[in-house]
């Protein structure tokens, strides 16, 4: 029995070592190989048709000094950021809502949710933001993270086959120790790895589009306590698909003087 079980794992494990070979990239900044099984010019399609929905089913603040500020750091960091994407059809929308939030789909369509400017507070606390979600894009974690959800469904799919001749039970079980495994063990812990190498992109790229580094601290301090007063930061690291506020902040802390290298490199 032991032996079939092992020689089941052995052909899973396999096959996803032959899917995720297919196609990698490399993360600006950080230098980390990347999966990616999904084509730049595909996910940038998705960002564009998904950016258009959104415009048309949200609604846009009409705010001149809301816009206007937006609209000057986003163009900052995306001057610097775009040697990193440097086909991105950059944009910058504000969403009128309260909810404390912004994001950047592939291909450089940037939305920033009305609720999260009281907690910037001013153009580092936004610059902060803003360089965190273009690091999501530039460094191309949509389709990386696409990639991996390929690579789980194959898995369970050579499960499937693995256990065919298998009861209903077993097979049952098997796919919920797979869809648990998966979820907290590696989708979950690389959700992590992505926001905090957003983080750490994102803190160089405002660094270098001429904001003080330092203000990031401040802004995520802020936002640490705007979590609280809404009840969030109970969750357990492990179950969550964000680091930790306190890990967050002290990663920041380490990659300060890296940041305010990079400032004075572009200076020079």
């Amino acid at each position: 029995m032991k032996q079939k079980t092992l020689k089941y794992l052995s052909c899973i494990t396999f096959g996803l070592s032959i899917w995720t070979l297919t196609g990698c990239q490399t993360a600006p900044v950080t230098g980390r190989s990347q999966l990616s099984l999904v084509s730049a010019d595909q996910a940038t399609q998705m960002g564009l048709s998904e950016f258009d929905k959104m415009k048309k089913e949200q609604k846009i603040s009409t705010n001149p000094a809301e816009n206007a500020l937006v609209q000057k750091v986003g163009k900052r960091i995306a001057e610097v950021a775009g040697k990193d994407m440097p086909n991105a059809q950059w944009e910058f929308v504000v969403f009128d809502s309260k909810e404390a939030n912004a994001f950047c789909l592939p291909g450089g369509k940037v939305g920033v949710y009305s609720g999260i400017l009281p907690i910037t507070q001013d153009e580092a606390g936004l610059a902060t933001v803003l360089g965190h979600e273009i690091a999501h894009a530039t460094a191309h974690h949509g389709d990386e993270r696409m990639s991996h959800q390929m690579v789980a469904q194959e898995g369970q799919q050579l499960i499937g086959t693995a256990l065919g001749n298998k009861s209903q039970t077993t097979q049952q079980l098997a796919a919920l120790a797979y869809g648990a495994g998966s979820q907290y063990g590696v989708l979950m812990p690389f959700s992590r790895k992505q926001e905090s190498e957003a983080d750490h992109i994102g803190l160089v790229y405002m660094s270098k589009a001429g904001y003080d580094p330092k203000a990031a601290l401040a802004f995520w301090q802020r936002f640490a306590e705007y979590n609280k007063q809404q009840g969030g930061g109970t969750t357990p690291g492990f179950l969550s698909d964000h680091p930790v506020d306190a890990t967050r902040i002290a990663d920041i802390q380490k990659w300060l003087p890296e940041a305010q290298a990079a400032s004075n490199q572009t200076s020079k």
